[in-house]
């Protein structure tokens, strides 16, 4: 099925000599596989005797999973979510969907793993619902089913597809079709263009940094690799051989992945030790040390175990609503050309947030009836905010009853006050639910059940809380666990980052508390159920705050360059057995964080090498390959491709551009989309020929990287589905050539549904 040319069209087809369709999907990863699935499965809308001809291009040649989520990538990466929380068809929760695909032809990446299971015997595919599976079992996963809906559509009557294992360059427009232009080979004219290119990344010799390591790294014979995929091919044993020392930047998944390829990869494993945590036996191939840096200084946070597995355990928004939103845009937005009102992040959607954070904590640590009693504490200073009037620190009402609560919980538990006293003195809060649910949090459920058989006998209380464990990384005092943002972003406080190795011991713990809290899971841990409740359930209200130039120009530039990196850090971390991994790694000293926070790169003219320099910790660590371990922003001026440079400079597409009403605009690199996702060209006129999905549209949208999730009316088939019914719109709306019969269709005035 894979051609290299096109053939030309031809002077007349079936139905009366009406010419196929001609549909043109640039980019074969997993967008392409979800909108194969939909046209598989509403191919019916083909008219008898009319041709539909889809042609894929995919540039590895890895159609289904493409370049990031190869099959072929290295064993040793993990997804970051569960193998139940992967799909790859439409489902009953996403509204419009139309025909569905039987049940037991769109499992789940943990269905679909079971049964390759059954039929290989690769322990890789032996998963559990909740387990992480490797990278290349999803890229597999994703081959297959992009097989299994090409033959679908492939053997439809009247329906040809073609896979192009090379890289679009250009797509041209004649003013009646639109060619789409490989390297080699005809141009290929097209009805319809479907970009989902995915990531690719910056092309180094077009950054001013890129450019000076790429020349300092050829004057010097030294080595720079500015992008870590395929990890194989750029970081092989001749790119770094045994006892290297390689400097990573970025502290993210990319960056993870590299570090257990180097490691893990090269023959080292990993086995629990006597403390109950994994220890690391060196394989004798690994590079001498791997120097991991970033602004933070600190790893992504653990991915806790996932208890939502009903979607109604998602977390719904107190505060931070859609409503809230809202209210503020019309109460202190301020006006911009566009017509929307535009807010302030930091002064006026992040209040919202850390609201819904602090009081989701204490939610998660004392109990729904003390949410409550907080809600309504929060509430009256809230309003005022929504309003647009003054008002204090919205967090200070819940701080200050989370105070009063602490303290009363803290004297029960050191029996200076019996539980019923306690509960005599605060009706306006259930004294002794908090003190049970705080035991269940912090010390486990045995303790829980233990408390109540004592909560009545102060002594006998005192006596039992000795003995209770601390199994949740949690601090044993009422008092002792607060939210802050400031701690939440910065858990290691500066004045413990004074020497690499005092810094790297705080990293070390501090990592050993992250796992303990992410073995509680995102219900019963109030670090992570503040995380993933406010930046993963309630992401999209975020998104509705900021994207479509929700924001002020100004402050849109300060959301993309702090706020995507927190949420990643807080609630997009890697799987508590990576992190173990990673962990065990910085303790047996093959991975130095000592860097610590705001490191930089030097290059060292004098000693010919990459120097990591931490200016926290006064860290110096020369490096003999330095590598870019980091996902780069959508850009079009930057892509390493040619694509989307050539199509701005034809006018095809050009940049989106938030302006604000003073006049002044910033343009974050995406391109400019109409909400149908057609680009808008430099003329300022929408394109509906050709639609974008995926990364060329962040800027404008935001969180826009994520595999299909079954059961959660997902946005990544929405924005499919949107795609889909323009398209079918389009192929019945087409004019019908003179002399040529109108499909049944058309004949019948519309599209049937």
């Amino acid at each position: 099925m894979t051609v290299t040319t096109a053939r030309p069209r031809s002077p007349g087809g079936a139905a009366g000599g009406r010419e196929p369709y001609r549909l043109a999907i640039v980019g074969g990863g997993p967008r392409a596989t979800y909108a194969l699935e939909r046209l598989a499965a509403t191919v019916d809308r083909l008219g008898p005797g009319e041709r539909l001809e889809i042609r894929v291009y995919e540039r590895t040649g890895e159609f289904g999973a493409g370049a990031v989520h190869s099959a072929r990538q290295a064993r040793t990466s993990f997804l970051n979510r569960t193998s139940e929380q992967v799909s790859f068809a439409a489902d009953e929760t996403v509204p419009g969907a139309g025909s569905l695909r039987p049940r037991d032809q769109r499992p789940s990446l943990y269905e679909w793993c079971r049964s390759e299971y059954a039929r290989t015997g690769d322990p890789d595919f032996d998963v559990s619902p909740t387990d992480w599976p490797k990278r290349h079992v999803h890229g597999a996963a994703l081959t297959d089913m992009f097989t299994r809906f090409v033959a679908e559509l492939d053997g439809r009557p009247g329906v040809e597809v073609q896979l192009v294992g090379e890289e679009v360059v250009d797509i041209r427009d004649d003013g009646t079709d639109l060619h789409v232009c490989t390297g080699s080979g005809q141009p290929y004219p097209a009805d319809q263009v479907l970009l989902v290119t995915g990531h690719s990344p910056h092309d180094p010799w077009r950054l001013p940094e890129g450019r000076q390591r790429m020349e300092f790294a050829g004057r010097h014979g030294t080595a720079y690799v500015p992008y870590a995929y395929p990890l194989d091919e750029t970081l092989s044993p001749a790119a770094v051989p045994p006892g290297a020392v390689v400097g990573c930047l970025g502290m993210g998944l990319t960056a993870i992945d590299v570090i257990l390829h180097l490691t893990e990869g090269r023959g080292g494993t990993f086995a629990p030790g006597p403390d109950g945590g994994l220890g690391y036996r060196p394989g004798g191939r690994e590079p001498g040390a791997i120097v991991a840096c970033s602004g933070a200084g600190l790893f992504t946070f653990t991915r806790p175990d996932n208890h939502k597995h009903d979607s109604e355990l998602e977390h719904r928004g107190t505060f931070l609503t859609e409503k809230a939103v809202d209210r503020l845009r019309e109460s202190s937005g301020l006006p911009s050309p566009g017509g929307r009102r535009q807010l302030d992040f930091d002064t006026q959607v992040l209040p919202l947030i850390l609201l819904e954070m602090a009081h989701l904590f204490a939610t998660t640590l004392y109990g729904a009836r003390v949410g409550r009693h907080l809600a309504a504490r929060a509430r009256p200073g809230y309003e005022r905010f929504l309003r647009g009037e003054p008002a204090a620190a919205l967090t200070r009402p819940i701080e200050d009853a989370v105070d009063e609560i602490g303290r009363i919980l803290d004297e029960v538990l050191s029996g200076h006050v019996s539980a019923a006293e306690a509960a005599r003195r605060s009706p306006e809060w259930p004294v002794t639910g908090a003190l049970a649910r705080w035991v269940r949090v912090v010390h486990g459920e045995a303790a829980a059940r233990h408390l109540a058989d004592v909560l009545d006998d102060p002594a006998a209380l005192v006596a039992a809380r000795r003995t209770w464990p601390l199994p949740s990384g949690l601090d044993p005092s009422a008092r002792g666990n607060r939210f802050t943002w400031a701690g939440t972003l910065a858990p290691i406080p500066a004045d413990e980052a004074t020497d690499p190795g005092r810094y790297a011991s705080r990293v070390l713990a501090f990592m050993d508390r992250d796992l303990a809290r992410a073995a509680q899971g995102n219900l019963d841990n109030p670090h992570k159920a503040a995380a993933d409740g406010v930046w993963r359930d309630l992401r999209g209200v975020i998104s509705y705050a900021v994207d479509d130039g929700g924001l002020t120009p100004a402050s849109q530039r300060a959301f993309l360059g702090a706020y995507p990196r927190h949420h990643n850090r807080l609630a997009n971390g890697a799987a508590p057995e990576v992190m173990a991994r990673i962990t065990a790694l910085v303790r047996a000293g093959v991975v130095d964080v000592g860097t610590g926070p705001g490191a930089r790169v030097e290059c060292d003219e004098d000693a010919g090498r990459f120097r990591l320099i931490g200016p926290v910790t006064g860290a110096r660590r020369a490096v003999d390959l330095l590598v870019d371990a980091r996902i780069h922003t959508f850009d079009p001026e930057l892509d390493s491709t040619p694509l989307f440079r050539r199509l701005a400079a034809r006018g095809l597409v050009r940049r989106w551009r938030n302006v604000g009403a003073d006049g002044t605009s910033y343009a974050p690199g995406g391109l400019d989309l109409t909400r149908e996702g057609h680009p808008v060209r430099a003329d300022g006129c929408p394109e509906p020929r050709v639609t974008v999905l995926g990364p060329a549209a962040e800027g404008q949208r935001s969180f826009l990287l994520s595999a299909l999730r079954p059961g959660r009316d997902h946005y990544v088939m929405r924005d499919t589905l949107a795609w889909l019914d323009r398209f079918w719109a389009a192929y019945h709306e087409r004019p019908t050539p003179a002399g040529a019969t109108p499909s049944p269709t058309e004949a019948k005035g519309g599209l049937a549904r």
